[in-house]
């Protein structure tokens, strides 16, 4: 075994620390045996999984002659790097190493499968590189565990790298033209639409921002995207789609599949279990099925000959993923087109500030609904913060269920289910002293205090970070020993309504009850924001209460992120000629006013331009190195050149809110950095490079890097 690249950052091997943290080559003996070299290609590139960042390199291993024929490029390996046994992957073989040294052989050849294709081993460097993370994290993600039983049924597919293609993928497509053929578009009155489905299904690779309109019914979301999945396999490619979490998988999955239905569309999420994950997975590698609906993990799955990546709703957090390498799958699927030359559709009811740049450079083309269609299609929206309703109701503005929204609820609870959402789920989610209105912190570890689930009539009040009951409490301002409800939360909101309209059903969905639908029957449906249930006839009207809340959250995107929650519920409900109504509670903000009138792209080309002037995400890319104090001013040190560069700015470092009992010593520490997209490359990579060198220094503390997390302003 040897490195690729010969020597390392930080100077030569140290006998006083451990070779494989340092991520040095272990010398093979003179006196060892050593098998006999393939004859074809005796070195083996390996990726090692290890989440080590000195260990983010290629290594260089002797092929024996034994294992030739199954050490192909994408297999999975075990190799020995400094007295350990590690997994890895063969990522090419050549004939010759420039390592200088002499190689160790490939310990063992886990299977002949070949997991890794070259689309997707290309596609996991150019993510590590945009991350600035480890290769070996990425293809994590991109191949899952293996399940040997489930593999066998499959090897004589995978074994040697010959992938073979669908038997009846030329039927499948004759199919699908009839079904085509027979089905009216739901992308007929969208604008470019049908020139983006013609483009599709010629064999083109168009790349278009869609606006959809409905999110329920026969011309809901679901519908669109699948009648685009079906455009894609008329031309005889493949088709991916990304969605945020489970529930709209199971809309996006069934729609494909009733728009293919002589082919298996696979579904992919994390939580369906590891064998049917990786039975998914080797159905897509195998070339049985050519379509897969998944999570944000299934933007680096297998399709062959991919022709369409669809990414639904990219402003849902749950599209970034929460580990290493932080990637986010919107920006993946760009990648993806970008360098397998297919097709692109980010789609949502709302468009995103990152969205709205790529759209504003050209490199895709807004496709929405015309003014006239808006007006058919959509509920009327009603703001308490306008001038009419203040007028009108001159306690509009501090009441919770203002007269607008109580006389809205009421008529249509004669026509059917009334959607609620609120911003919290519990009961009392955030209490506050009585006297002076600070926050009720838990005397254990300062978390904040919350009202539980009522028992015996009570409802006990305790920590919601350590569960600490608060029997004896005292504010510690002012000493005051009563509390007050700060926020109400859905299941409080759902008891307020029942009282409010007595003999109506009310149905609750938020934290582990979230419902996915709800009949077309008169109910109240107290939901939390993103847990809305989908009437199949869409709701009678929403009520959009605490506003204010989400518009006061301490984030850059409180704004975008408030729109995107109130636009997706706006969606569920029936048009304005059949009598739907949306009544917003909110003080008068460009984001209620851009509901109001209904303008996604208009509202986000704004938060563009507020950035642009601020020289703000998504104008700019952002980097976070988050550590203790030492480690982070360490890694400034060592990213001197980079952090230098004209454009390149820094701020901070600066403590971290941390909970309360937490040791002065102990608080991380963050220094941000924004750098110009033009640069992102160079410095992405640049970064990197600090990282790892960091990291190879004796007794150095590691720090996390982390670049463009939403989260992070």
């Amino acid at each position: 075994m040897a490195e690729r690249t010969p020597g390392s950052p930080g100077g030569g091997p140290d006998a006083t620390q451990p070779s494989l943290l340092l991520g040095f080559p272990e010398p093979v003996r003179e006196d060892a045996s050593r098998p006999e070299p393939a004859r074809e290609r005796p070195v083996a590139r390996v990726c090692v999984e290890s989440p080590l960042p000195q260990l983010d390199r290629l290594f260089d291993y002797l092929v024996p002659e034994s294992l030739s024929e199954e050490a192909q490029p994408g297999v999975r390996v075990r190799i020995r790097l400094s007295g350990q046994e590690l997994s890895g992957f063969i990522i090419e073989r050549v004939e010759t190493s420039d390592a200088g040294v002499a190689l160790q052989p490939l310990a063992k050849v886990v299977s002949p499968a070949v997991v890794l294709t070259p689309a997707v081993s290309r596609l996991a460097a150019a993510v590590a590189e945009r991350w600035a993370g480890a290769l070996g994290d990425v293809l994590r993600f991109a191949v899952p565990p293996r399940a040997a039983r489930v593999e066998a049924d499959y090897l004589p597919e995978l074994a040697g790298g010959a992938l073979a293609a669908n038997p009846s993928d030329a039927a499948s497509q004759a199919a699908n033209q009839g079904s085509a053929e027979a089905t009216p578009s739901s992308w007929a009155e969208l604008r470019r639409g049908p020139a983006f489905l013609r483009h599709l299904a010629a064999g083109g690779s168009p790349r278009a921002s869609l606006e959809a309109v409905e999110g329920y019914g026969p011309r809901g979301w679901p519908a669109l995207v699948a009648e685009a999945v079906r455009a894609a396999r008329l031309s005889g490619r493949g088709a991916l789609v990304v969605v945020p979490d489970r529930r709209d998988l199971d809309r996006a999955h069934d729609a494909v599949a009733a728009a293919l239905p002589h082919e298996s569309v696979v579904r992919l999420a994390a939580e369906d279990g590891p064998s049917q994950r990786y039975r998914g997975f080797l159905d897509l590698l195998s070339g049985r099925s050519r379509v897969a609906v998944g999570t944000r993990g299934a933007a680096l799955a297998p399709i062959q000959e991919l022709g369409l990546v669809v990414c639904w709703d990219d402003g849902d957090d749950l599209h970034a993923e929460p580990r290493a390498p932080y990637f986010h799958a919107r920006e993946v699927c760009f990648l993806r087109s970008e360098l397998e030359d297919a097709a692109l559709l980010v789609a949502g009811h709302a468009v995103t500030s990152e969205v709205q740049r790529v759209v504003d450079s050209g490199w895709l083309q807004s496709v929405s609904a015309p003014r006239a269609a808006l007006r058919a299609r959509l509920p009327r929206v009603v703001s308490t913060a306008d001038s009419f309703e203040s007028s009108r109701d001159p306690f509009a503005g501090i009441a919770r269920l203002p007269h607008v929204a109580w006389r809205t609820a009421r008529d249509a609870l004669a026509r059917g289910p009334v959607l609620v959402q609120v911003a919290r789920a519990g009961y009392a989610p955030s209490l506050a002293c009585e006297r002076c209105r600070e926050p009720a912190r838990c005397t254990e570890c300062a978390g904040p205090l919350a009202e539980g689930a009522a028992t015996g009539g009570q409802r006990p009040v305790a920590c919601r970070w350590c569960g600490t009951p608060a029997t004896a409490w005292a504010c510690s301002h002012c000493g005051g020993r009563t509390l007050r409800r700060a926020a109400v939360g859905a299941l409080r909101t759902a008891e307020e309504l029942g009282r409010a309209f007595p003999g109506a059903v009310v149905v609750t969905s938020s934290g582990d009850q979230v419902k996915a639908d709800v009949p077309d029957t008169p109910a109240l449906v107290v939901a939390t924001v993103g847990a809305e249930p989908v009437a199949p006839s869409g709701y009678a009207a929403a009520l959009l209460l605490d506003g204010d809340s989400l518009l006061g959250r301490e984030s850059l995107r409180a704004g975008e992120e408030a729109f995107r929650r109130w636009v997706n519920a706006a969606a569920l409900v029936r048009p304005a000629a059949s009598g739907g109504t949306v009544v917003i509670t909110a003080r008068d903000h460009e984001a209620v006013s851009a509901l109001v009138r209904w303008d996604p792209s208009g509202f986000a080309e704004r938060e563009l331009g507020l950035r642009r002037g601020l020289s703000l995400p998504p104008a700019v890319r952002i980097a976070a190195v988050t550590g203790s104090r030492p480690a982070v001013e360490a890694y400034a040190h060592t990213a001197a050149e980079v952090l230098a560069r004209d454009g390149v700015r820094t701020a901070g470092p600066v403590p971290l809110p941390a909970p309360g009992g937490t040791a002065a010593d102990d608080v991380a520490w963050r220094l941000l950095v924004f750098f110009p997209i033009a640069q992102g490359p160079d410095v992405s990579r640049g970064l990197r490079s600090a990282r790892i060198a960091l990291a190879t220094r004796r007794g150095s503390e590691p720090v996390r890097l982390r670049l463009d997390g939403a989260d992070l302003l």
